[in-house]
């Protein structure tokens, strides 16, 4: 779904970075990729993407739409923002997913390991806090919410 260019022709939006190049509203890219408004000017603050203005209106390419893909693609995968910011640096507006080396797919495997076995302890523990509060109810002790 991209903005009409007849109507940013009407708004005087006439430049285009590519003829017929496809335009995004921030409210089409939000919906989209289901994030937020804020979400995204939070990217264009950070220097992520860097979309056209048309008065207050932020007009998106498509390059700026596969870069938003590639973020979220890299926060679903782990990587911090400061990591992102480096992976996008490297990636020079490419249309190809992340070029991760086989050191940054290992490191990341790793750190994920680890924080999938630390939520599991997590679970435990809180599973077994829940069996105390269910069993202590079952005896008719009063333990608040259960």
């Amino acid at each position: 779904m991209t903005m009409d260019r007849v109507a940013l022709v009407d708004r005087g939006w006439t430049e285009g970075p590519v003829a017929n190049e496809p335009i995004f509203t921030i409210g089409q890219l939000a919906e989209d990729f289901g994030v937020t408004l804020r979400t995204l000017r939070f990217y264009e603050s950070r220097g992520f993407v860097s979309p056209r203005r048309q008065g207050s209106t932020r007009l998106y390419s498509q390059a700026d739409r596969d870069r938003i893909a590639l973020i979220l693609k890299a926060k679903r995968l782990g990587f911090t923002l400061r990591e992102i910011g480096l992976l996008l640096k490297g990636h020079a507006g490419t249309p190809e997913g992340l070029r991760l080396s086989r050191r940054q797919c290992t490191e990341q495997i790793n750190l994920l390991e680890r924080q999938k076995r630390e939520i599991e302890s997590a679970l435990v523990e809180l599973r077994q806090e829940y069996s105390t509060h269910y069993q202590r109810s079952l005896e008719g002790a009063d333990y608040g919410d259960l």
